[in-house]
């Protein structure tokens, strides 16, 4: 009989680090600690806000795909928007013990392209980032670096032991922000 996989997803004493957590559009993601993970995949409009804490190691994503506000119907969970999805980050992030007051904590958007509104008919990218950056200024936050707007597709990746966002794209060497 083998041994229960331990809360990581690894057997006990397995080495290297657990897999990535894949955050989708709308979903938060949240981990603690150097084998912490998160990812999201083909941001296009859609705008990534990450935040690291490196006194708590904790690490924190939310994929927001629309700006929200008020009056808007709302049909998805509460990270689809950009005011409910900041703030269910925030809580995530809290309750594994993150606290915003702190000294080494990093705010990253990544995305708010327009990749198929080449006229930017509609300017959802645009709309997200600016939606995104007001709930975090609500809140007393702002990004402290972004890789935004643009027409390319960024897949991401932030590592809980490094606190780093890494970025790809096809046909692009990946970057780190």
């Amino acid at each position: 009989m083998s041994p229960l996989p331990a809360p990581s997803g690894r057997p006990p004493g397995a080495a290297g680090p657990a897999a990535d957590i894949l955050v989708g559009i709308g979903d938060v993601g949240t981990g603690v600690g150097p084998d912490a993970s998160l990812m999201t995949m083909a941001l296009g409009s859609c705008v990534a806000v990450v935040i690291t804490d490196a006194d708590t190691g904790v690490i924190g994503m939310v994929h927001v795909a629309l700006p929200g506000g008020p009056g808007t119907i709302r049909t998805q969970g509460l990270g689809y928007y950009a005011d409910t999805g900041v703030d269910e980050l925030l809580s995530q992030m809290q309750a594994r013990g993150f606290r915003p007051s702190g000294r080494r904590f990093a705010v990253k958007l990544v995305g708010g392209a327009s990749i198929l509104d080449t006229q930017n008919t509609f300017a959802i990218g645009k709309k997200n980032i600016l939606a995104v950056k007001k709930a975090l200024w609500q809140r007393g936050l702002g990004p402290t670096a972004e890789d935004v707007g643009g027409n390319i597709s960024r897949t991401v990746r932030v590592d809980g032991r490094t606190q780093t966002t890494r970025i790809t794209s096809p046909g692009l060497p990946p970057w780190t922000l």
